[in-house]
């Protein structure tokens, strides 16, 4: 299986349970780390990506299957 990969910059959406959201791609995260308050559970065998949202500005991590190139 491939792994999406993206870069900081890059323009991404993904969906959640008020529909789809667009952002763009702070950095590719391969260590633990918080996001306000919430365990990021990343490593280098299981990387996340942080992304900002255009929409409200939040941030939050995703897994590279959670997002598609928008």
């Amino acid at each position: 299986m491939t792994e999406k990969t993206f870069k900081a910059g890059d323009a991404v959406r993904w969906d959640h349970s008020q529909g789809t959201t667009k952002g763009k791609v702070v950095r590719k995260q391969t260590t633990p780390t918080k996001i306000k308050g919430h365990k990021v559970a990343a490593s280098k065998d299981n990387p996340e990506y942080i992304v900002k949202s255009d929409q409200t500005g939040a941030i939050a991590a995703h897994k590279p299957s959670e997002l598609r190139k928008a």
